[in-house]
């Protein structure tokens, strides 16, 4: 069992940045793949990022590569990631989730846990 608990959300301007963190619960964090979605209103949730389990593998949507940066410490069970240059179409409700293996991981039924999420959003 695994409990995912996200912060660092906020408001921010266009162009700015802010990182999100999120907590896990257990000493088997080390071995989830972590993720981080998104929803805007109105629309389907959708993958961010992907980070395996020893960090070592990342996997980015086209939507945010290059702006965005997952990581992972072990050590403190903690999953971030990284925004920069944001802008207003980033606004959403950002979650992170843990899955057991490095696949499928654009499908958010293959995630096992999830967290409350974290609320960002970027004016323009």
């Amino acid at each position: 069992q695994v409990q995912l608990v996200e912060s660092g959300g906020g408001l921010v301007q266009a162009g700015g940045s802010l990182r999100l963190s999120c907590a896990a619960s257990g000493r088997t964090f080390r071995t989830y793949v972590m993720g981080w979605f998104r929803q805007a209103p109105g629309k389907e949730r959708e993958f961010v990022a992907a980070i395996s389990e020893s960090g070592t593998r990342t996997y980015y949507a086209d939507s945010v590569k290059g702006r965005f940066t997952i990581s992972r410490d072990n050590v403190k069970n903690t999953v971030y990631l990284q925004m920069s240059g944001l802008k207003p179409e980033d606004t959403a409700v950002y979650y992170c989730a843990a899955k057991g293996a490095w696949s499928t991981l654009l499908d958010n039924s293959g995630y096992d846990y999830w967290g409350q999420g974290t609320q960002v959003t970027v004016a323009s």
